[in-house]
């Protein structure tokens, strides 16, 4: 029996109020939040496994629009099923086969030319969490469009030396404690970077912090955890302004 990958208690989550509101795209749902005032920037945000109607990713949606961001977060499951709590972890490695995060390239397409064309937006950046932390380390090698990335705990993916040729800057968020990826796995991403990657990109290891941890909502934090979720944040927001 493998440990569960979600060590945070999805069952308990408090009740979140949405500020933005829901769209169709083409034949994507999205959840879209803007800022107060116009903008032509713009920020994709990736779901991890639980979809794009989960609370803690419509919080960080949010939490991007209010720092100046059109943000949007489409359904990248296109209209099947998210992983539930409630499922067998057992059957968890099916269930991925029919949601790969490196088969997002038309979903981002429509997001992106909806974003250009609808909003007005002229440098888009993207963050995804998990699941989609893993999309974020996809699309940042392969869309040029894409003009910074942060990929949050993404699990690692070997399978060529082309996963580290990054086309513009990306961020690497993980945690210390988390038991899908290992140290020794982050180690090599770095040193791969180093030799294979032409752009900006940073490495950060949050101590002492599980898979998820970025993205809870304030009042679902433990004490001793919310000093480096707060920090995570705020250097996720800090790249995607330091380059979108």
């Amino acid at each position: 029996q493998m440990a569960d990958p979600f060590l945070y208690n999805t069952g308990e989550r408090s009740h979140y109020g949405c500020l933005g509101h829901e769209v169709q795209i083409d034949y994507l749902k999205a959840y879209v939040c803007r800022p107060s005032f116009f903008t032509d920037k713009a920020v994709i945000v990736v779901h991890d496994v639980f979809g794009w109607q989960f609370p803690d990713i419509r919080y960080i949606v949010d939490l991007m629009a209010g720092h100046g961001y059109i943000t949007i977060c489409p359904d990248f499951f296109k209209g099947t099923e998210p992983w539930k709590s409630t499922d067998h972890w057992a059957d968890f490695s099916d269930w991925m086969k029919n949601h790969d995060p490196m088969k997002v390239d038309k979903e981002a397409d429509v997001v992106l030319k909806y974003l250009k064309e609808q909003c007005g937006a002229k440098k888009i950046g993207i963050v995804g969490f998990s699941w989609g932390g893993m999309a974020v380390h996809h699309l940042m090698l392969k869309n040029p469009q894409l003009t910074a990335g942060v990929s949050l705990y993404g699990r690692i993916i070997r399978d060529s030396e082309e996963r580290y040729s990054l086309l513009n800057p990306t961020f690497f968020i993980f945690g210390e404690k988390d038991h899908t990826i290992s140290l020794d796995q982050i180690f090599l991403l770095e040193d791969k970077l180093k030799q294979y990657c032409k752009v900006p990109y940073k490495i950060k290891v949050y101590p002492g912090q599980v898979h998820g941890f970025a993205q809870l909502k304030p009042e679902d934090m433990k004490p001793d955890d919310k000093p480096y979720i707060e920090e995570a944040r705020r250097d996720m927001i800090d790249w995607i302004k330091m380059f979108v």
